[in-house]
């Protein structure tokens, strides 16, 4: 059966995501708070937010299924261990090389994956039992999404055009469901960029049980 993958999310810059910048700030604040010491992040493009999270000490590893974004991370980073694995793959192929994480950290990358339940399989299969899954995607919410039509904004939003976009749109309660379908139970909610109600991104972090 073939599957909906996309190989190139083009990572041809050193530069973080924009995202980093509103986002990085809070995970960081999370990992403290939860008392973190290895973390993994999936999806890890070019290496930007692992190298963020590792100049604070934590011990990090990306997982990264564009291979271009996996070797620029790790020629840029060469201290941090990249993988270029992807969700569908054997977490087995990762763990022979790390062992088990404190947290796992996914930023932006959910609402890009058609089969986005392999996330939290993933996540659950290399998490210490206790473990945290921290993962943020776009925020969705009345007021948000109004703003969106006034503005006549929803074209930009949905990247319909850009190959490997998003394609899936989540709410609170939807990707709640999604992780606590998949061996999780959501113990935070919040939301990061602009004014409340008006978040870029909202924050989710929920624990392996």
């Amino acid at each position: 059966m073939t599957q909906n993958l996309v190989d190139d999310y083009g990572w041809d810059s050193p530069e973080g995501p924009q995202s980093c910048n509103y986002i990085a700030p809070h995970i960081l604040l999370l990992l403290k708070n939860y008392n973190v010491k290895s973390v993994l992040d999936i999806g890890s493009g070019n290496g930007k937010l692992c190298s963020i999270i590792a100049s604070k000490g934590y011990y990090v590893v990306g997982v990264e299924y564009d291979a271009n974004g996996c070797s620029s991370a790790s020629k840029m980073y060469p201290n941090i261990p990249f993988f270029n694995y992807g969700v569908h793959d054997n977490p087995e192929l990762l763990m022979k090389h790390t062992g088990e994480f404190d947290a796992v950290v996914s930023t932006e990358v959910i609402e890009h994956l058609f089969s986005p339940h392999l996330l939290p399989k993933y996540a659950a299969s290399v998490l210490k039992q206790g473990g945290y899954l921290i993962i943020t995607t776009p925020y969705h919410g009345y007021l948000k999404n109004l703003a969106l039509s006034i503005f006549n904004k929803w074209d930009h939003h949905h990247t319909a055009l850009w190959h490997g976009g998003h394609i899936k749109f989540w709410s609170k309660s939807t990707l709640t469901q999604l992780l606590s379908n998949n061996g999780f139970k959501v113990i935070q909610f919040s939301g990061v960029g602009r004014l409340p109600l008006l978040w870029k991104s909202m924050v989710l972090v929920a624990i392996k049980v």
